[in-house]
C-alpha cells in the first residue's frame, strides 16, 4: 500500500500509472488462475460453523441456497456498475461545464473592456489551474466509464454460468426425484398383491372371481396372485436399484460439482466488485490529490525550480492594482496633446474693418459696439434657423432643436425671468446631455429642415442682418377641438420621413426632450400613468401641427411630465408596424434566446443594423433618452429591467403572433439593448 501511495503521488497526470498498474495486476491474477485468492481475506469457515456450511451444501436445499446467493452478489455488481455510470457522467458533466467555463473566461479575458497587467497575468493562471482540474476530471470520469463496462462483463459472465449451473444441477435433484417417486409406486403395487396374495392363500373368503369359462376356483385365483405379485416384485426391486444409482451419483459426483462451481462463480464476482471497489476508492484519491497538487503544488518536486512552482494563492496575491492603474494610465501618455496657451480675445475681422471706417467721434461714442452687434447677430442667426438658443441652455448640453421648428414657437429667448425658473432645472450641471444627431445616408440628407442648428454665433452674424426684434411666445389653444392637418399618430416611420424629412418624428423629439429637462428625477417616470386628458389633448395637437409644439416651456405640457410620458408610449403602440419591425421580430426573439451575453449583445447588434434609417434613428435616440433615465435611477428608481419591462411590448408591437409567449423574451431585448447602449449605438 505504500508503494502504491508514493507511485499514485510521483504522477501529475489523473489516471495514468495507477491506472496501468491496477490493469496489469489484474491481468497477472488472471493469468495465474489466482485472480481472487490472493486479494481477499480467507473467510473459510472453522469449527462448528464450518460443519453447519457443509451440511446446508450436501443437502437437499445447498444448490437452491447457492443459486439465491450467486444472484444477489450478481444483483449487487449491477447495482454498482449503474452508480459508477451516473457518477462518470455527473464528472463528465462537470469537467465539460469546466472547460467550457475555461475557454470563455480566456475568450473574456482578452476584450478591451478587461484588466490587463497583472491582473490579467494572474487571471489567466487561475484559468490554466482550472483547465488542468478539468482535465483530471475527464480523465477519472473515463476510468469509472471503463469500470461500468467491466463490472457489466463480470455480471453477464456470472449470469451465463448461473444458468448453465441451475439447469445441470437441478437437472441431476430432478432425475433422482423421479427415481425415488417410481420406486415409491412400485413398493405401494408390490405391498397391495402381497396382501391380496396372503388372503388367498389363507381361506379369506373373497367375491367370486369370473372368467372367460366361468367362476375360478381358489388355486387358480392364489395362482393369479402370486404371478402379479411376483412380477412387481422384480419391478419393485429395480426401481429400488435405479434410485440408489441415481443418488449414490448426485451426491458423489453431480451435486459436488455444481456446488463448487457456484462457489466459484460466487468468489469471482464478489471479489470482482470488491476490487472495482478498491480501484474507485484509489481514483478518488488520486483525483483529489491531483486537484490539490494543481491548486497548491509541492515545492522543488520534479525538475521545476521551487520560484516557478505557484499556488493558487501566489497567483492571485501577485496581483498589483496600483502599478496596473500606474501602467494603464502611462500607457496614454502618447495621446496627450501638447498645452495651449491661455484663450484670448480675437475680434472677428469684419469688426475691426468697421471699426476703422467710423470717424474718430463715432468711435468713442460706440464702444460697447461689439457686444451690440453680438446680441443683434444672435437675433438675425435665430431667423436664419428659425430657433433661437438660450446661451446657458447651449452651454449646458440641452437637446437643439431641429431646423423645421416654426418662427412662432415657444423659445429660451422668448421667455423672462419668471418663466425661465419654471421651465428649466435650477442648476446648469443636472441638465442632460445632448442627443447626438442622427447620420444619414447622402441620399436622405439634402432635406435642409433634417439639420440641426449648430452654426457658430459669429458666422451666423456675418450673413445677417441686425434685428432687435425678440419674437413672441405662441400660445396653443389646447381646449378646442383640432382638426388633424398633419396627423402624427397611427402613421408609419417611414411615411412620416417622406413626409416631414426628419429621421426621428417631432413628437418622440419633442416628449424625449421634456422627459430630460424635466423628468429626470422623476419616481417611476414610463411607469406611472398620466392623466388621460392631458394625454388626449396632446395628441390631438400634435396631430394638428407637431411644429407647433414646443415642450421646453413646462405649460405646454400642463406641468405634468407622466403624460408626456405616456404619449411617447401611445405613439409607438399606434404606429402600424412597431419600432422593432414584424420583418425582424423573430430574429430578435432568437437572439433573446442566446444564454451567452457577448453573443446575445452582437446578435441584437446585427439585427437592428438592418432595420430601416428612419426605425434605426428613432430606437438610437430612445436608446441613449433612456440610458440616461436610468443612469438616474437611485432618484427615479428606474432602472434597465424596470424600463425593458414598460418598453417591450411598445416597441416590439402587442398583435404580433405568439408575443404573449414570447413576453418574457421582449423584456430581454430591450433589457440587453440599454445593457449594452454605448456598444451598439455610438455617443458622438
Amino acid at each position: 500500500m505504500a508503494n502504491r501511495d508514493s507511485s499514485e503521488r510521483s504522477s501529475s497526470d489523473f489516471g495514468g500509472p495507477v491506472l496501468l498498474n491496477t490493469e496489469l495486476e489484474l491481468s497477472t491474477a488472471v493469468s495465474r488462475g489466482g485472480l481472487y485468492s490472493n486479494d481477499i481475506p480467507s473467510t473459510s469457515p472453522r469449527g462448528e460453523s464450518a460443519t453447519a456450511f457443509e451440511r446446508v451444501l450436501r443437502s437437499d436445499i445447498g444448490l437452491s441456497t447457492l443459486l439465491t446467493r450467486l444472484k444477489q452478489s450478481i444483483g449487487s455488481a449491477r447495482d454498482f456498475a449503474a452508480f459508477l455510470k451516473k457518477r462518470a457522467t455527473l464528472e463528465d458533466e462537470h469537467a465539460q461545464g469546466l472547460k467550457k467555463l475555461c475557454r470563455t473566461t480566456q475568450d473574456s479575458t482578452r476584450r478591451p473592456e478587461s484588466r490587463q497587467g497583472s491582473y490579467l497575468r494572474s487571471y489567466e493562471d487561475i484559468n490554466r489551474i482550472h483547465d488542468r482540474m478539468a482535465d483530471n476530471g475527464i480523465q477519472f470520469g473515463l476510468s469509472l466509464h471503463q469500470m461500468h463496462e467491466d463490472l457489466q462483463d463480470l455480471a453477464a459472465d456470472k449470469e451465463r454460468g448461473r444458468k448453465q449451473w441451475k439447469q445441470t444441477g437441478l437437472s441431476a435433484e430432478k432425475r433422482v426425484q423421479d427415481g425415488e417417486t417410481a420406486m415409491e409406486k412400485a413398493k405401494a403395487r408390490y405391498n397391495s398383491l402381497a396382501e391380496d396374495y396372503d388372503r388367498a392363500r389363507t381361506g379369506d373368503k373373497q367375491t367370486g372371481r369370473f372368467g372367460l369359462k366361468g367362476p375360478k376356483s381358489a388355486a387358480q385365483v392364489e395362482e393369479d396372485f402370486y404371478r402379479k405379485m411376483q412380477a412387481a416384485d422384480t419391478d419393485y426391486a429395480s426401481k429400488v436399484q435405479t434410485a440408489q444409482v441415481l443418488r449414490r451419483d448426485l451426491l458423489k459426483t453431480l451435486r459436488p460439482q455444481t456446488v463448487q462451481a457456484l462457489q466459484q462463480l460466487i468468489s469471482e464476482c464478489d471479489s470482482g466488485l470488491t476490487l472495482q471497489m478498491q480501484k474507485f476508492a484509489a481514483f478518488n484519491e488520486k483525483l483529489l490529490l491531483s486537484n490539490g497538487i494543481c491548486i497548491s503544488p509541492l515545492k522543488g518536486q520534479g525538475n521545476i525550480p521551487a520560484p516557478q512552482v505557484r499556488s493558487l494563492r501566489d497567483v492571485v496575491y501577485e496581483i498589483n492594482n496600483e502599478q496596473d492603474l500606474r501602467d494603464y494610465v502611462t500607457s496614454y501618455a502618447p495621446k496627450v496633446q501638447q498645452e495651449q496657451g491661455e484663450v484670448q480675445y480675437e475680434p472677428h475681422h469684419s469688426l475691426q474693418s468697421a471699426q476703422q471706417a467710423l470717424p474718430q467721434s463715432a468711435t468713442k461714442q460706440s464702444q460697447p459696439l461689439p457686444a451690440q452687434m453680438q446680441y443683434k447677430s444672435l437675433r438675425a442667426s435665430s431667423n436664419l434657423t428659425h430657433v433661437t438658443q438660450n446661451p446657458q441652455s447651449s452651454s449646458a448640453g440641452h437637446i437643439p432643436m431641429p431646423a423645421d421648428s416654426p418662427a412662432g414657437g415657444t423659445s429660451h429667448a422668448d421667455y423672462d425671468d419668471s418663466s425661465k425658473q419654471q421651465a428649466s432645472p435650477s442648476s446648469n450641471d443636472n441638465v442632460p446631455p445632448q442627443i447626438p444627431p442622427v447620420h444619414l445616408s447622402p441620399a436622405q440628407s439634402h432635406f435642409p429642415h433634417t439639420q440641426f442648428s449648430q452654426q457658430p454665433i459669429m458666422s451666423q452674424a456675418s450673413h445677417s442682418q441686425p434685428s432687435t426684434q425678440i419674437l413672441p411666445s405662441q400660445n396653443i389653444n389646447y381646449g378646442a377641438d383640432l382638426p388633424p392637418l398633419r396627423p402624427v399618430f397611427g402613421l408609419s416611420l417611414e411615411e412620416l420621413f417622406n413626409r416631414d424629412g426628419s429621421a426621428v418624428p417631432m413628437v418622440v423629439y419633442q416628449c424625449l426632450q421634456a422627459v430630460d429637462l424635466f423628468g429626470l428625477e422623476v419616481e417611476g417616470i414610463y411607469r406611472l400613468s398620466g392623466t388621460a386628458s392631458h394625454i388626449t389633448k396632446l395628441r390631438s395637437v400634435f396631430n394638428n401641427d407637431a411644429l407647433q409644439v414646443d415642450f421646453r416651456n413646462p405649460e405646454n405640457f400642463f406641468h405634468d411630465v407622466n403624460s408626456v410620458a405616456g404619449l411617447l408610449k401611445q405613439f409607438f403602440r399606434d404606429l402600424p408596424d412597431p419600432l422593432l419591425t414584424l420583418e425582424y421580430y423573430q430574429g430578435f426573439i432568437e437572439a433573446a434566446r442566446i444564454d451567452d451575453d457577448i453573443a446575445r449583445r452582437d446578435s441584437l447588434h446585427a439585427t437592428i443594423n438592418s432595420l430601416p434609417d428612419p426605425n434605426y434613428a428613432t430606437l438610437r435616440a430612445l436608446t441613449l433618452h433612456l440610458h440616461r433615465v436610468q443612469e438616474h435611477s437611485p432618484s427615479n428608481r428606474m432602472n434597465a429591467g424596470n424600463l425593458a419591462i414598460c418598453f417591450g411590448p411598445t416597441l416590439m408591437g402587442t398583435s404580433s403572433k405568439g408575443n404573449i409567449a414570447d413576453a418574457g423574451w421582449q423584456v430581454r431585448v430591450i433589457d440587453t439593448i440599454l445593457q449594452n447602449t454605448y456598444q451598439i449605438f455610438d455617443d458622438d
